[in-house]
C-alpha cells in the first residue's frame, strides 16, 4: 500500500487523459486530507477524480439545500464520510429511551440522505449519481464493558446495529453502495485507524497511515461500477496450490490438508473455491505434465479444488507467458482483468515483464501468510453479483469443448453449422433485470456507447413506452452461454429507432450472433413501423474491437452517426435459430 506521502506527491503528476469522475465528499469530520488520498490514488488507476470537498460537518446542508454547491457540481458519485464519534455525541445527547432506537434512527437519516441525493440528481430517466457510503469502524465506548452485547441501551449495541441496517439499507437501494470500514479496521486495528492526537488537535478521525486505504476501497468501488474490475484468478501449482512438488513428491507427499502447512495450502483452495462460486473464472498454469499435475484434482482426498472447479486447465514445459496468452485467448477477457498467483519470484517477474498489464501479486515467502496477503488487497471487489455468476466456470469448459470441436473441422462455416445454435430472444423482464444491468456494468469490449445502468435504472428503462428492450440468449449442442446481448432502443421520433446500448459478451463472437442480432432488430423496427436505425460509436480505451462493427454490418455513416434504411436492409446469413418466434408482440 502506498503511504500518504506518496499519494499526496501524486497530486504533482500529469492527469491529462485519464478518465475524469466527478466525486462530492461529504463527512462529519475534517476531510481536507482524505480528499488528497483519494484524489492522489485515482493517479495510481490512470483517474482524473474531480473533487469536490463540501465543508466542515455540512452533510445535512448539502443534501437538503436544493441549491446548494453539490447539486451545481453534478458528481457522478457522491461519498457520505460519517464517524463513529460524532456518532458517538448524537447518541449521547438522546435521552435513555431515544437510545435504544437509534440505529434505525440512522437507518432513516442514510435513507434520506440517499432519496435526495438521487432524486435531485437524476439527468432524466436513465441516469443518476451513485452514493457511497461507509459502514462505522467499531468504538467501544466503555460504559456497559461486555454487557454491551446484551443490552439495546448500549452504544456498542446500536452501533453494530447501525452497520447492519446500512449493510441492508444497500440491499434495497441499488445506487447505494458501501465501503466497509468496519472491516478493514478488523484487520488492521483501532490503533492503526485511529489517531487520539489528530482528533483532537484538528478534528480529523482517521490516522495518515489509514486514509491510503480508505482512499483504495473506494476507487475499488468506483472501478468495479464503472467496468474496470478482476474477472480471472489463474493459479501455479507447486508450492503455490499445495506443498511441495507433484513431479518429485508424488500426489502423497504433497502438503494439503488440515494438518502442519497443509492447511494454509487447503485454505487458499478454500478461498479460491469461493472465489469460483462468486463468478471468478479459475485457470491453472503450471509446468508440470498434465497427466501428473491433475492427478491430485482427481484423486487426493483432501483436495478442496477439482476439475470441474477449473475453467481452463494448462499444464505443459511452455513458458508461462506464452500458457497465459493462451488462457486469455480462450477466455476472450483482458489481461487487464486477470490476477496471476505464483510463489517463484523469477516466474512472477517475467510474467510481469511478458505482460505487464496483468496483475501478479508479490506472495510472500511464507506459505501461511499467502491467504492474508492475498485478501488484505482486495483484488475482487464487484459492484453486483447473480446466479449465472455461478454457472461462469461451466460455460468456459464448454468453451474449451467448442475450441476443440473446432479444430477437427476444415473451415469456420462447418464448424458454426455443426453447433446447433438456438437464441430466446425477449424483452427484459423481472429476471433478466438484474443480469442486463450487470452486462451494461461490466462489458467494456463488445459496448458500443458503454453507457452504465443500475437494476433501478433498467427498470425505469424496461417501463418506459419510448424504449424497447431486448435480451438474448445463446445455446448449442454443448450447453447455455446464458444471456449474452441485451438492446436498448429509444425512440427518436416516428421514423427513428435509436440504438441506446448494444452489449454482447466476448465469449460468442464469431458465431454469428452480430447478424442474428441485427435481423432482430430490423424485425422489431419494421413491426412498429420505423423507417430507419440508427446506432454510434463511442471508443474507449476498451472497445475498439467493435470500432467497424456498424461499418461492416452495412450501416452508412453520416455526422458521427451510422444509418440504415429499413426497407433497403436484407437479413444477414447465420445459423442460430429464434425459440421466440412470436417475442416482438411483447413489445
Amino acid at each position: 500500500m502506498q503511504s500518504f506521502n506518496e499519494l499526496k506527491k501524486n497530486l504533482k503528476k500529469d492527469y491529462s487523459g485519464f478518465k475524469k469522475i466527478k466525486i462530492a465528499l461529504l463527512a462529519d469530520s475534517a476531510s481536507q486530507l482524505l480528499t488528497n488520498a483519494i484524489r492522489g490514488f485515482g493517479y495510481t488507476c490512470q483517474l482524473d477524480f474531480d473533487i469536490y470537498e463540501a465543508d466542515y460537518n455540512q452533510i445535512d446542508l448539502q443534501v437538503f439545500d436544493p441549491s446548494s454547491e453539490l447539486y451545481a457540481f453534478n458528481p457522478d458519485f457522491v461519498i457520505i464520510n460519517r464517524c463513529p464519534e460524532k456518532l458517538l455525541k448524537e447518541y449521547c445527547k438522546k435521552e435513555r429511551h431515544e437510545q435504544s432506537h437509534f440505529a434505525a434512527y440512522n437507518q432513516h437519516t442514510t435513507r434520506r440522505y440517499y432519496d435526495t441525493i438521487t432524486s435531485k440528481l437524476a439527468g432524466g430517466a436513465n441516469s443518476k449519481a451513485k452514493v457511497i457510503i461507509n459502514t462505522y469502524p467499531e468504538l467501544n465506548d466503555g460504559v456497559f464493558g461486555n454487557f454491551a452485547a446484551k443490552t439495546a441501551s448500549s452504544f456498542v449495541f446500536q452501533l453494530r446495529k447501525t452497520n447492519m441496517h446500512l449493510m441492508e439499507l444497500s440491499q434495497e437501494c441499488k445506487d447505494l453502495f458501501v465501503c466497509d470500514l468496519a472491516g478493514i479496521q478488523s484487520d488492521l486495528g483501532r490503533s492503526f485507524v485511529f489517531d487520539p492526537k489528530m482528533y483532537v488537535n484538528a478534528d480529523m478521525v482517521y490516522s495518515l497511515s489509514f486514509l491510503p486505504y480508505i482512499a483504495k476501497h473506494i476507487t475499488d468501488i468506483i472501478l468495479s461500477i464503472t467496468g474496470s474490475f478482476k474477472k480471472c484468478l489463474i493459479m501455479d501449482l507447486d508450492n503455490t496450490t499445495w506443498g511441495g512438488i507433484i513431479g518429485d513428491d508424488g500426489m502423497e507427499g504433497i502438503q494439503v490438508g488440515y494438518f502442519g502447512m497443509g492447511k494454509a495450502f487447503t485454505e487458499l483452495q478454500m478461498w479460491a473455491k469461493q472465489l469460483k462460486q462468486r463468478g471468478i473464472i479459475l485457470c491453472v498454469c503450471s509446468k508440470n505434465t498434465e497427466e501428473i499435475a491433475q492427478e491430485p484434482f482427481k484423486n487426493h482426498p483432501d483436495m478442496v479444488l477439482r476439475l470441474d472447479d477449473i475453467a481452463v486447465f494448462v499444464a505443459n514445459w511452455e513458458t508461462k507467458v506464452d500458457n497465459i496468452r493462451h488462457i486469455q485467448s480462450i477466455l476472450n477477457i483482458g489481461f487487464d482483468s486477470m490476477v496471476f498467483i505464483d510463489d517463484n519470484p523469477f516466474e512472477r517477474e517475467i510474467v510481469k515483464s511478458g505482460i505487464p498489464d496483468i496483475c501478479v501479486p508479490e506472495l510472500p515467502e511464507d506459505p501461511a501468510e499467502y491467504l492474508q496477503y492475498l485478501r488484505s488487497l482486495n483484488l475482487f471487489e464487484t459492484a453486483s453479483f447473480t446466479e449465472e455468476d455461478e454457472q461462469r466456470t461451466r460455460q468456459y469448459q464448454e468453451e474449451a469443448q467448442r475450441n476443440m470441436l473446432l479444430q477437427s473441422f476444415d473451415n469456420e462455416h462447418d464448424f458454426l453449422g455443426n453447433l446447433g445454435m438456438t437464441s430466446d430472444v425477449k424483452a427484459f423482464d423481472e429476471f433478466t433485470i438484474p443480469r442486463v444491468a450487470q452486462l451494461t456494468q461490466r462489458s467494456n469490449q463488445f459496448n458500443l456507447r458503454t453507457v452504465r445502468y443500475t437494476e433501478d435504472e433498467v427498470k425505469l428503462i424496461s417501463g418506459n413506452p419510448d424504449y424497447y428492450t431486448i435480451s438474448l440468449t445463446l445455446e448449442d449442442k454443448f450447453g447455455s452461454h446464458g444471456l449474452i446481448g441485451i438492446i436498448i432502443l429509444h425512440k427518436r421520433d416516428a421514423q427513428t429507432l435509436f440504438i441506446d446500448s448494444w452489449i454482447m459478451s466476448c465469449r460468442v463472437l464469431k458465431r454469428g450472433m452480430e447478424s442474428f442480432t441485427m435481423n432482430i432488430i430490423v424485425e422489431l423496427a419494421k413491426a412498429h413501423g420505423f423507417t430507419q436505425v440508427v446506432g454510434e460509436y463511442l471508443p474507449t480505451k476498451k472497445n475498439g474491437i467493435v470500432k467497424d462493427h456498424y461499418h461492416q454490418l452495412g450501416f452508412t455513416e453520416k455526422d458521427g452517426l451510422w444509418i440504415t434504411d429499413v426497407a433497403q436492409y436484407e437479413n444477414k446469413s447465420n445459423f442460430i435459430t429464434n425459440k421466440n418466434k412470436s417475442w416482438t408482440q411483447t413489445q
